[in-house]
């Protein structure tokens, strides 16, 4: 009796199974990529203890991989996501990500290429939005910005 539960658990598993681009929460914002294939997903945008974190997912549908490292802002946080920034167009207001005493990014680093029909999940930290910001604009390289990203708190 204990193997035949064991099976029909397995095909359930099985049966359930999310495909492997296919993230367990739907996305509060989606963005195309400048290169066909390639889209990204806003998990989630929170505000915390005087911070917010930004959760995204790169998802490459394309042939070919996908350079993560074109998502660094500058030269010397290669490998970052460093080049991820916050627009509040109510209060005209542009949020980098922040960094630490010893210049580092507080964000995903040592960033690898997403290989063709992968996906990776990313992370940036920022300087909160004042508390009546509820939506604001998500800039990333290389995708389209995107406007009106919900602010959770």
């Amino acid at each position: 009796m204990v193997s035949h539960s064991r099976a029909r658990w397995s095909a359930l598993l099985c049966a359930t199974a999310l495909p492997p681009l296919v993230s367990a929460a739907d996305p509060v914002a989606t963005s195309d990529g400048e290169r066909p294939g390639v889209t990204l997903q806003i998990q989630e945008l929170k505000v915390s203890n005087g911070a917010a974190i930004l959760k995204l997912t790169v998802v490459n549908n394309s042939a070919n991989a996908f350079h993560s490292p074109d998502l660094r802002g500058d030269a010397n946080d290669y490998n970052s996501v460093a080049g991820i920034y916050l627009i509040d167009s109510v209060n005209k207001k542009k949020y980098l990500v922040m960094y630490d005493t010893e210049k580092q990014c507080v964000c995903s680093r040592q960033v690898e290429d997403i290989p063709a029909k992968a996906s990776a999940n990313y992370w940036a930290k920022f300087q909160a939005p004042p508390d009546g910001v509820q939506k604001i604009g998500v800039v990333v390289p290389h995708f389209q910005p995107l406007e009106n990203v919900p602010v959770s708190r």
